[in-house]
């Protein structure tokens, strides 16, 4: 569970508002994105988030935490996943000290010792608070992240739907927990299964797909400055071209900034069969996708950048080389 310091920040009041509020914690959007989130806002609805992985989905819900300076409470939706691990627990250690304490100070006898004993073991001082009922305690507006849904079980569809529809939690033993200020819910999804349209329609819906060229030219130069601006188109060129081989696990945002880093610490300055083939292991995650780029898709990659102008044609640099060389005998030979 991730948690941000509480700063109070207002809601934005407009879409371009929206965009320059995450573009402040470096997360750049666009437009459908942003009008998406302000309306999730506005109206206080989750947001239901779906695409391939690595298009920024997760980060959505850490920028717009720190933007607007409130907690942030993660759950990370995992096979098994119960309530236990997700809303609440109650603490068992606890209570059987008072069992024992209750035994050696009272007669269990008496029908209102053993009630008054049963009221004290589930209350609420025993409950041990999960990121979802944190989420609904809190006096301020947390965002409520539940991160790859579907991940976890059909059975968990159907014990979100009372939190995210009446923002509140019914617990047998204790009652009803009504939240104090309505979380920022962001539920993603990789849709490696089909979730629960009673989920669905509680939430505003949205596809996050990769980046177009240039706006992860824009992400790219925001999140691995400094580094030359050949490298950038380059490096944003090749990925865009990737994704376009239907391979296991394409490349996302993340494995791009991380192979960008990777090649400014080798001192790259232009793309390479040898240099591309000896670093995909921080670009692609999926040793049938390195085994096919190595066997040769690197090199058609490589071409196609230099049909569309973002690399040099070495055919043409070494007719250029031997023109200079030329040039300089001539001129060896004049003298």
């Amino acid at each position: 569970m991730n948690i941000i310091s509480p700063k109070s920040r207002s809601l934005p009041e407009s879409i371009e508002e929206t965009i320059q509020l995450l573009a402040k914690e470096d997360y750049l959007c666009d437009r459908q994105l942003a009008t998406t989130l302000f309306l999730s806002l506005r109206l206080a609805r989750p947001i239901f988030l779906e695409g391939e992985p690595g298009v920024g989905k997760t980060e959505l819900a850490k920028s717009l935490a720190k933007a607007l300076g409130t907690e942030l409470f993660r759950i990370q939706c995992y096979e098994g996943l119960d309530v236990a691990q997700s809303a609440y627990e109650w603490n068992v250690a606890k209570q059987m000290v008072e069992i024992r304490l209750a035994e050696s100070s009272s007669d269990l006898k008496d029908p209102q010792t053993r009630k008054n004993v049963g009221d004290n073991l589930y209350s609420r001082e025993m409950l041990i608070e999960r990121p979802l009922l944190q989420s609904l305690t809190q006096s301020h507006s947390p965002v409520l992240l539940i991160d790859e849904l579907d991940r976890a079980d059909e059975p968990f569809d159907a014990f979100l739907l009372e939190i995210l529809a009446e923002n509140q939690m019914t617990i047998p033993e204790f009652g009803l927990i009504r939240a104090t200020s309505r979380p920022i819910t962001i539920i993603t999804s990789n849709r490696t299964r089909e979730i629960h349209d009673a989920l669905k329609r509680r939430c505003l819906y949205h596809w996050l797909d990769f980046p177009t060229l240039e706006r992860e030219l824009e992400i790219i130069h925001l999140r691995a400055p400094g580094i030359p601006l050949e490298l950038y188109h380059q490096v944003v060129a090749f990925v865009q071209e990737a994704r376009k081989l239907n391979l296991y696990k394409p490349p996302g945002i993340a494995e791009t900034i991380d192979w960008t880093q990777a090649l400014a610490i080798l001192n790259t300055i232009r793309l390479s069969p040898d240099t591309v083939n000896s670093t995909l292991g921080v670009l692609l995650k999926n040793q049938e996708d390195i085994n096919r780029l190595q066997a040769g898709d690197t090199i058609k990659l490589l071409t196609e950048l230099v049909i569309k102008g973002y690399l040099p044609d070495p055919e043409k640099e070494i007719i250029s080389l031997d023109q200079k060389v030329q040039s300089l005998q001539s001129k060896k030979d004049q003298l």
